[in-house]
């Protein structure tokens, strides 16, 4: 048997994550983490190998270069069971591995619908984190013109646009009344909808497959009211279930949603197992709820709590919820979303108010690479704390949704926002006098005010 201090499992980004800053923290252990993988994808670059970086190998997590760099072991290996009595791991092929403290890092797989008739035909295609998988998928659809991608989360969202650059004619079917509906409120996921719809994707919302029919292979989908669409290749994009078979059978708590229970520290019940990323349990950061969240960015965050933890605990490290930060590009146009949206702020019953500024990202506005900026701040009544913020323009748009996001996890007031100092360039952001986070909270605060 080996012996280890610290043993991962899983070399993706949470479990890269967690054995890295274990290590940093703890550079007297050995760490040591175990992986299926010889080449680790990075998750979110998996829709663009079908267009803009042309393949899975422009898409390697340089993960076996840090483990290295770092001094930490790896095992390719398949895990079939956990012993936590015994603190033991046991692989397919290599001797069994004892730990100290064990991270769970072990990620999600595609939902597979029972459901739906003719799932398992030829040419129909789930999304799996898998290179040998999503090399022959690529391969096979070469050959395929006609694409129907049902769901239109980000993944089938970016998946079909990539697609649709590739030349492909594609119709993206999703049964919510918009695209990346669960994501954002109309005001933003219609625009979304209109750019993918301008690009030349077919879009149907508010309908639902029925099956997927053929002989052998996938030749068109069957909807639930009547109507045929042909395709030579169907992709599912129905979302992710978590990783969690290995740790259920070892005994280790599982939530009612499938994924293992952990508390603020990224610690299960036994105090020598952490779970971390996709296969762990995520609350909401405003209302405690056991919510469905797979992020990369989510996932290092409970990484980095996870690897400094691991020996002592320390309780200003800790992961009190997440606040959900997502974001996406169509062309050169960014959309991001962090905290609360204004439906789900009003489904849970907050007394709101709304911020809502559109400008321009440079100033004057007839540079060049000028771009429309829209910004949204969603902002208790009462308390004047940001709860979530909404965002479109220019692809500077990731950073500005990471400040919003910064803005409500620090619980930082509207007035602090509007009084906030900041630095601008014209060939960098918006003009001082008119930034567009700035006049949104402008806006919200008015309201504020006014009701008093």
């Amino acid at each position: 048997m080996i012996q280890t201090d610290v043993l991962v499992i899983g070399s993706s980004a949470a479990g890269l994550v967690a054995a890295t800053t274990g290590k940093r923290v703890y550079p007297d252990k050995k760490f040591m983490v175990a992986t299926m993988m010889p080449k680790t994808l990075i998750p979110c670059g998996i829709p663009y190998i079908f267009g803009t970086v042309r393949n899975s190998n422009n898409d390697i997590l340089p993960s076996d270069t840090m483990f290295e760099a770092n001094h930490i072991d790896v095992i390719y290996d398949t895990v079939t069971s956990i012993d936590k009595n015994n603190r033991t791991v046991y692989f397919k092929g290599e001797e069994p591995v004892g730990y100290d403290k064990l991270v769970l890092g072990m990620g999600s797989t595609p939902v597979k619908p029972s459901w739906l008739k003719g799932a398992d035909l030829d040419n129909v295609f789930l999304v799996p984190k898998n290179k040998v998988y999503l090399d022959e998928m690529q391969e096979k659809l070469k050959t395929c013109n006609r694409i129907v991608t049902i769901g239109a989360g980000f993944i089938g969202v970016e998946i079909s646009d990539e697609l649709k650059k590739a030349g492909k004619e594609v119709v993206l079917i999703e049964k919510l009344p918009n695209v990346l509906g669960l994501a954002f409120d109309q005001d933003i996921s219609g625009r979304v909808q209109q750019m993918l719809a301008e690009r030349g994707i077919v879009i149907r919302t508010g309908i639902s497959v029925k099956e997927v029919y053929g002989r052998r292979k996938a030749e068109g989908v069957l909807l639930e009211n009547g109507e045929e669409i042909e395709a030579d290749a169907v992709i599912l994009a129905l979302g992710y279930a978590p990783n969690t078979g290995l740790a259920a059978k070892a005994g280790i708590n599982i939530s009612d949603q499938g994924f293992i229970k952990v508390d603020d520290y990224m610690r299960t019940r036994d105090p020598h197992i952490f779970a971390v990323g996709d296969c762990a349990e995520k609350r909401d950061y405003f209302t405690r709820k056991p919510v469905p969240i797979m992020l990369a960015s989510t996932a290092c965050a409970e990484a980095r709590i996870a690897g400094m933890n691991l020996y002592k605990l320390c309780a200003i490290k800790t992961f009190i919820g997440t606040i959900s930060i997502f974001s996406t590009a169509i062309g050169n146009t960014g959309f991001g979303v962090a905290g609360l949206t204004e439906n789900r702020a009003i489904e849970e019953g907050f007394d709101i108010v709304t911020g809502i500024f559109e400008g321009i990202d440079r100033h004057p506005g007839t540079l060049p690479d000028a771009h429309k900026q829209y910004v949204k701040l969603v902002v208790g009544k009462e308390s004047g704390f940001i709860l979530g913020g909404a965002v479109y323009g220019g692809l500077s748009i990731g950073e500005l949704i990471n400040t919003i996001g910064i803005i409500i996890e620090n619980k930082i007031a509207i007035n602090s926002l509007l009084t906030s100092q900041i630095g601008t360039h014209p060939l960098l952001t918006a003009s001082p006098a008119g930034y567009p986070l700035i006049k949104a909270a402008e806006a919200a605060s008015s309201q504020i005010m006014f009701t008093h």
